[in-house]
């Protein structure tokens, strides 16, 4: 009997060891702590730094990345850039803005001004003019199906 119930606790033992050490598997909720709001978030080994043909450079680090692909949240950081989107958006997209901001021109001629502190959401049949100095967001996308993330 002392003998099964070693063998037991052993085989406990190895299962607990197994699944600690399979935790890369485990699914987390994805936080980003106002530490990483600050900007050091764009720090990250994962962070994608983009430097695009108008000379704009844009850092992005996505967070968490639905199991099927159609949903998408992070932080991104862009310099000062206007560009007009003639095709619809693409994706409908939350984003909080922590700092800067920007200027949403529709294509009714309706302006919108977002600045740090504001939140707005984009749907994906949108299209204008979207011009900034500057800023630093906290994004969440949706895609039905799946692109654009």
């Amino acid at each position: 009997m002392k003998k099964i119930l070693i063998t037991v606790m052993i085989a406990a033992a190895a299962v607990v060891v197994a699944v600690s050490q399979g935790s890369d598997d485990v699914v987390r909720p994805a936080k980003i702590s106002a530490e990483d709001m600050t900007g050091t978030i764009f720090e990250r080994d994962d962070m994608l730094r983009t430097e695009q043909d108008n000379g704009n450079v844009t850092l992005d680090v996505t967070t968490l990345l639905s199991s099927d692909k159609k949903f998408a949240s992070g932080m991104y950081k862009s310099e000062k850039v206007r560009f007009e989107i003639n095709e619809p958006y693409g994706v409908d997209e939350f984003m909080y803005f922590i700092e800067g901001g920007v200027t949403l021109t529709s294509a009714d001629g309706t302006v919108q001004k977002i600045n740090a502190g504001d939140a707005v959401t984009i749907p994906k049949e949108w299209t204008g003019i979207w011009d900034t100095d500057g800023y630093t967001k906290i994004w969440v996308i949706y895609s039905a199906d799946g692109s654009g993330l």
